[in-house]
C-alpha cells in the first residue's frame, strides 16, 4: 500500500466521521416504490401470460424520500420537505421514513393529493431470482394549491436555518417548480451553505447552484446530442457547468464511473467501484447524491466527495442501484 493511498484513506475516513454531526435538508418529489413479488405458477387460459402466485408486497421510499433515507443510513440528521397524499401509500412512506429517523415534519399530506406510486412486478420460478417484468405508475396530481405551496415555503425557511446543506430532488411531479427552485436556492445562498440539484428533466432551471449529479443520458438529453467519445462528453459537460454557474458538476456514467468537472481544475475521472453489472438501477442516483452532498457538508473537497459517493453506491449494487448511474 502506497503512502499516497494511505493518506487518501485517512482523509476520507476523517470526512465520514463528521457525517453524524451534519444536518441535511432534502426538498422534492417523494415516491412510494412498491415491489410486488410473485412465483410463476402456470400460463393463463385467458391470454398468453403467466399467472403469478403472490408472495409479498413491499413499499419503500423513492425519489426525494429515498435520498433522505440514504442520508439517514449514512448517519446524517435529515429533514424532508415534500408532499404526499392522505392515502395508504403516503402513510406507508411516512412510516418508513420516521422509522429510519428522518424528520418528516415538512412532509405535508392532503386528501386532495394522491401519492405518486410506482408498482414493480417481480416474477420468477419458485427457487429462482425474481426479475422485474412490468411497472405500473400512479402519478400524483399537479401541486397547484397556493396554501400548500406557502406552507412548503415556511417549512423550507424553517429547516434551512439549521441545515449544513440542501438538496432539491426533482422527479418532475410538481414540488420542484421553477419558483420553488429559486426560493430554495436563495434561502441556501443567504446562509452560505451548499445547495445541490438532482433533476431528471429540467436541470437547466437549476442555475446558480453549488453542484449537480446528472447521469450521462440526462446530459445528452439536455444538450440534445449523444457523446460517443469521452473527450467530447468532458468538453460538453464543462461547458454545461459554466453555463449553469456551478462550482462543480459530477456526471455519472454507470459502470464507466464518473467525471467531475470543477471550476478552474482539470477534470477528474473516477472508475466505478465493485462489480460491473447492477441487478436494477432503481435509486442509484439518490445514493450518489446523498453521499456526495453529505461529504461536501462535512468540509470535503469536490474530488473526495465524488470518491465517497462512488464507494457508497458500490454498496448499492442490488435492486436499489449501482455505482455512478
Amino acid at each position: 500500500m502506497t503512502v499516497d493511498r494511505t493518506l487518501l484513506q485517512e482523509r476520507l475516513i476523517s470526512i465520514v466521521r463528521r457525517f453524524p454531526q451534519r444536518r441535511i435538508l432534502v426538498i422534492g418529489d417523494s415516491v412510494a416504490d412498491q415491489f410486488v413479488y410473485g412465483a410463476i405458477s402456470r400460463v393463463s387460459r385467458e391470454a398468453p401470460v403467466f399467472i403469478l402466485r403472490h408472495e409479498q408486497t413491499e413499499t419503500v421510499p423513492g425519489g426525494a424520500a429515498n435520498c433522505a433515507l440514504n442520508l439517514a443510513s449514512l448517519g446524517a440528521r435529515v429533514s424532508l420537505v415534500s408532499v404526499a397524499g392522505d392515502d395508504e401509500a403516503g402513510q406507508a412512506l411516512v412510516e418508513k421514513l420516521n422509522a429510519a429517523g428522518v424528520d418528516c415534519r415538512g412532509v405535508l399530506t392532503s386528501p386532495a393529493l394522491r401519492t405518486t406510486t410506482k408498482v414493480r412486478i417481480l416474477a420468477g420460478q419458485l427457487h429462482s431470482t425474481r426479475q422485474q417484468v412490468i411497472r405500473i405508475d400512479y402519478e400524483g396530481e399537479a401541486l397547484n394549491d397556493p396554501e400548500l405551496v406557502e406552507r412548503l415555503h415556511d417549512r423550507i425557511l424553517e429547516h434551512t436555518q439549521t441545515a449544513d446543506a440542501v438538496i432539491i430532488s426533482d422527479y418532475n411531479y410538481g414540488v420542484a417548480s421553477a419558483e420553488m427552485v429559486l426560493f430554495t436556492r436563495d434561502a441556501a445562498v443567504a446562509r452560505k451553505i451548499p445547495v445541490l440539484a438532482d433533476s431528471r428533466f429540467q436541470l437547466s432551471n437549476f442555475a446558480g447552484f453549488t453542484s449537480a449529479t446528472p447521469n450521462q443520458d440526462e446530459v445528452e438529453q439536455l444538450l440534445g446530442r449523444e457523446f460517443h467519445q469521452l473527450d467530447d462528453l468532458e468538453t460538453a459537460s464543462e461547458e454545461l457547468r459554466e453555463r449553469l454557474g456551478y462550482r462543480a458538476l459530477l456526471v455519472t456514467r454507470g459502470s464507466h464511473g464518473m467525471i467531475l468537472l470543477e471550476d478552474g481544475v482539470a477534470a477528474v475521472h473516477l472508475d466505478a467501484v465493485g462489480g460491473r453489472e447492477p441487478v436494477d438501477v432503481t435509486g442509484a442516483g439518490d445514493t450518489v447524491m446523498a453521499a456526495y452532498t453529505l461529504a461536501l457538508a462535512s468540509d470535503s473537497s469536490f474530488p473526495d466527495a465524488a470518491r465517497l459517493a462512488g464507494l457508497q453506491s458500490c454498496g448499492s449494487r442490488s435492486r436499489r442501484g449501482c455505482a455512478g448511474c
